[in-house]
């Protein structure tokens, strides 16, 4: 049987054969080809560093080049501007030797240059926004009627967001436009449902096909440091990196920010990279990798993605990550080239270290989270109302909610919704009407209408940072709103650089920044890392509590540290379901329900069990159980579990009225839907209700009787 390889078009097998030495393709990539070449969808799952990018590749290349397609024949969409530049050296890389095209197109290229002269290109990459400008342009428009293949890249960093209800959106409009099925070939890392994602990006439209090339085994060291003190934290990184090429993942904008003003100056080629910094700052340190000096860039999950930065010598974790998923990305960072992937993990607590032991134990065991889409994606319903109107300028009302429900990604929202929204959207003079037509009202233009209705394109929300700029209009970043207009100037810390805040204007989201001292400044973000660990860390904390060790290679030492952190829980633990106890402290009796659940389970639990119990009783929650102060005398836990058995027969309206509504600034278009499908939305996607009542529901609920239990953290 001939490979494919040898089928390829002449070209393309020369490329491959000039720029990767090959002469067959890897698994991943004849696969893909097949499933490609029949005309299905595909989704492509590898590891980092696994060919994902050459499988979509090769087989759209060989198609264009033997057939000779007119126009834009791929759309390469990417969640990252960052992500597309870094990718448009490869795809140069096969195309230009073949005489195939390739253009990008984001926010960050020159207007200039977001145009094309006479021949589109035959490859076009773009993040979804632009894209939706880009369709709303009609002359530029028409050429993309000729594309037959849409890649998607990281395909994984869009399904659970509501940019992955925009992009299905646009998928789904890029059909209407070419008048066919355009194929769709998303990759993605790892998923723990892998066929149900294929479903989402595929919606049936015709053949799919998962292609899932697990990684071949390969040797991986892994080092603990248990370090309490932010010092010796510091400390330990530095003995870690000095003279390597090293990534430092945290978890956190904040985190970054200290770590690199603390370890400045200590450590040489050090940079710093996450989402808030300007362009020219993340560019230069994924530049700094091309040096043959050592070099570390301390960053967020902003270089998880498949940005590549070369080969490394160590990745350090400082704290685990809140996923196995964001683990297993950041793991594959190192490892390339024949070489064993090296981790070290810095911790600061037996706690960290714990949830740390849990994630590699799930990673070894191949149990990945599951990706769930938005089940009441209004705001993005809302987005393509007006995104509609402005295409058309006027429509019909029955015409417009016909055409919205008309899209796949719309097909959990009722049939009667469109039309309650349209309605309240014209009461509210958002909408304007003449008879039976809708165009925007003054109260659109007002609050969307501003630099040519620039607010519609994107659904991510924009109000809540402000750019930080020099005097001389340098662009050095973004800083969180509340941490601006919470302090009158002051010193913050950004790129690792102590800068003074000379001016505020919050009517142009803008801060004036100077050079500052040289002392530690602490500068934080709202919003980040407000999940805490997936549920499926924590019910392997839970694994590994009840047997009482980790199944890890440990040292002596740490394997003495698991056992001690899991000789002070209640053995009644090894069971599962939630476990009720009650402890006397210097507060009174505090009853504890250890869930294992995640944060997201007990956060819910706890806005109902506050509900509930009313009076004073006080609910906390963490990552594994649920903390009720005040909540009486002796024989506590004996009523918190009463309460516990009666969530069970609530009904869905009541748990929803426990449940207490965030700012609707969270969503971008929110402040214009119905409070009903306001508090729909906030149920479904914020709480995840259902999913929460389908859990509790297979939950037993042991309480153990009064007593004291032994002291936790």
């Amino acid at each position: 049987m001939a490979s494919v390889f040898s089928s390829l078009h002449e070209s393309l097998q020369q490329v491959l054969a000039d720029r990767l030495d090959w002469t067959e393709l890897r698994e991943v990539q004849e696969r893909a080809y097949a499933a490609v070449a029949a005309g299905n969808d595909a989704l492509i799952l590898a590891p980092t560093a696994g060919g994902k990018s050459e499988a979509a590749l090769i087989p759209v290349m060989d198609d264009i080049l033997k057939h000779g397609r007119p126009g834009v024949a791929c759309l390469y969409l990417s969640p990252l501007k960052a992500l597309i530049n870094d990718q448009e050296e490869r795809f140069r890389a096969f195309c230009i030797p073949t005489s195939l095209s390739v253009m990008k197109w984001h926010g960050d290229v020159p207007k200039g240059d977001r145009s094309w002269k006479g021949e589109p290109p035959h490859f076009l990459m773009i993040t979804p926004e632009s894209l939706e400008v880009l369709l709303q342009e009609r002359d530029l428009a028409g050429d993309l009627r000729q594309v037959r293949y849409i890649i998607i890249d990281e395909l994984h960093a869009f399904v659970e967001s509501e940019r992955g209800v925009h992009l299905k959106v646009l998928l789904e409009r890029m059909d209407r436009l070419a008048k066919r099925k355009i194929q769709r070939v998303g990759l993605s890392a790892t998923t723990g449902n892998p066929e149900e994602i294929l479903a989402w990006l595929s919606d049936g439209r015709q053949g799919a096909e998962l292609v899932a090339v697990p990684a071949a085994p390969k040797e991986k060291h892994f080092r603990f440091l248990v370090e309490p003190e932010e010092d010796g934290r510091i400390d330990a990184i530095i003995r870690t990196v000095a003279g390597k090429k090293a990534l430092v993942f945290v978890n956190s904008r904040s985190v970054a920010e200290t770590i690199m003003q603390r370890a400045s100056g200590r450590l040489p080629n050090l940079h710093i990279h996450h989402s808030s910094l300007a362009p020219a700052t993340r560019k230069a340190a994924e530049e700094s990798f091309l040096s043959g000096d050592g070099a570390c860039i301390i960053c967020t999950s902003t270089l998880e993605l498949g940005i590549d930065i070369g080969d490394l010598d160590v990745v350090v974790q400082v704290g685990p990550p809140a996923t196995v998923s964001s683990f297993l990305q950041r793991m594959g960072r190192s490892g390339r080239r024949g070489k064993a992937a090296n981790v070290v993990w810095i911790v600061k607590n037996p706690c960290e270290f714990l949830c740390s032991a849990a994630i590699i134990e799930c990673a070894m065991q191949r149990c990945v989270e599951a990706l769930h889409p938005p089940e009441k994606p209004y705001n993005v319903l809302i987005q393509q109302v007006f995104l509609t109107l402005l295409r058309r300028q006027q429509v019909s009302r029955k015409e417009l909610a016909h055409e919205l429900l008309s899209y796949p990604v719309f097909s959990g929202i009722g049939e009667g919704d469109p039309v309650k929204i349209l309605r309240h959207l014209a009461g509210e003079g958002y909408l304007t009407t003449d008879g039976e037509m809708l165009m925007p009202g003054t109260e659109a233009e007002r609050v969307f209408g501003r630099s040519n209705w620039k607010d519609l394109y994107s659904v991510i929300s924009g109000g809540g940072e402000f750019r930080a700029v020099t005097p001389e209009g340098d662009v050095v970043g973004k800083l969180d709103a509340r941490f601006v207009t919470s302090r009158d100037g002051g010193e913050v810390t950004l790129g690792g650089r102590s800068w003074t805040m000379v001016k505020s204007d919050e009517a142009h989201d803008l801060v004036v920044v100077v050079p500052g001292g040289q002392g530690i400044s602490r500068t934080f973000w709202t919003g980040s890392g407000e999940e805490g660990y997936s549920p499926l860390v924590c019910r392997q904390v839970r694994a590994i509590c009840a047997r009482g060790k980790s199944i890890l290679p440990l040292s002596a030492e740490e394997t003495e540290l698991v056992a001690t952190i899991t000789s002070r829980l209640p053995p009644e633990l090894k069971k599962p379901g939630l476990v009720v106890a009650e402890r006397k402290g210097n507060r009174g009796t505090e009853v504890l329900i250890w869930s294992f659940c995640g944060s997201r389970f007990n956060r819910v639990l706890s806005h109902i069990l506050t509900k509930m119990l009313g009076g004073r009783a006080l609910v906390r929650y963490n990552d594994f159980l649920v903390r009720v102060h005040r909540a009486g005398k002796a024989g506590a836990s004996g009523r918190i579990g009463e309460v516990l058995e009666k969530i069970r027969t609530m009904e869905r309206p009541r748990l929803v009225s426990a449940l207490p509504l965030p700012p609707r600034e969270s969503w971008k278009f929110a402040r214009v839907l119905p409070r009903d499908l306001f508090t729909a939305l906030v149920a479904a996607d914020y709480y995840h209700l259902d999913a929460f009542m389908d859990e509790f529901a297979g939950l037993d609920i042991l309480v153990i009787p009064s007593g004291e239990i032994p002291k936790t953290r």
